[in-house]
């Protein structure tokens, strides 16, 4: 009689201990997806008004109610879309030096965040994101740098790329980092938008492969509910295109940061207030 009792206490026990996947079924009732359809409406008129930063929006806002491991791989799929959308008529104007000098240590990266993810519990990595988004929040209502700073050296390449990659495989928030290293490599703005749009398109469909090849796709509850968000997203993205003209840039910059700094809070509270 032990047999089934006693691998039913086992599939209990498993369920109660630290490898995320196994509770991800459980964790993410129908009801959360409907709180989280304004959250992805919002972060993706904010990426159809910027060219970027929805999942700075929506990460730390959806790990509010739906475990982390759930989300991040979640905003990839709406992230690839979405910026294939944007971004498909920008390749000719990509710089390919700073790509291939990037991309290697991108893909580093992205590995390691990628393992993190599968094996770090959720408190450290949630007040993480929180502090790396408050971080960008004090950053940008400071100002932007002045144009006239020193381009970084290359070797700056390293850092960047592997800490853009962890913290866009376990947080899909590697954009601002990229953003600071080509801002201080490629001088003309086109290139600038060009390359930066393909760096973030190219780190979606790689973490997107390695979320795969991990197992995260493999819960139907994330692509049930991918299938059902994704139109969300598309919708906002273009609300926020049409809106692009319409709201002040300054107006848009402070609600941005405003929105951010609440949520980066949130997350860090989140996190704080689970066990170690």
């Amino acid at each position: 009689m032990e047999g089934a009792g006693g691998k039913e206490e086992d599939h209990r026990q498993l369920n109660a201990g630290p490898d995320p996947y196994l509770s991800i079924e459980v964790m993410v009732p129908a009801e959360s997806l409907f709180i989280a359809a304004p959250v992805i409406f919002v972060a993706y008129v904010v990426f159809g008004m910027t060219g970027f930063g929805a999942a700075m929006v929506a990460v730390p806002v959806l790990v509010q109610f739906i475990p982390l491991q759930f989300a991040v791989p979640l905003v990839v799929l709406f992230d690839l879309a979405c910026t294939a959308l944007v971004g498909g008529s920008n390749w000719r104007r990509v710089s390919l030096v700073e790509l291939k000098r990037l991309f290697p240590w991108l893909l580093l990266g992205i590995g390691l965040g990628v393992t993190l993810l599968h094996n770090a519990g959720a408190r450290w990595p949630l007040m993480l994101l929180g502090g790396f988004v408050l971080a960008v929040c004090i950053k940008g209502l400071r100002g932007t740098p002045s144009k006239a700073a020193a381009p970084l050296k290359t070797h700056w390449a390293l850092p960047f790329g592997v800490f853009g990659g962890i913290f866009s495989a376990l947080f899909g928030t590697g954009g601002p980092i990229y953003t600071i290293y080509l801002s201080r490599r490629l001088d003309a703005l086109d290139q600038f938008r060009a390359t930066i749009s393909v760096v973030i398109l190219l780190s979606g469909v790689i973490r997107a492969a390695a979320f795969g090849a991990a197992g995260l796709y493999s819960q139907p509850e994330i692509l049930s509910a991918a299938a059902v968000l994704l139109p969300v997203s598309l919708i906002g993205l273009y609300a926020g295109s049409r809106l692009r003209t319409r709201v002040s840039a300054d107006v848009l910059k402070r609600s941005i940061f405003l929105l951010l700094a609440i949520a980066g809070a949130g997350a860090i509270y989140r996190g704080w207030i689970l066990p170690s």
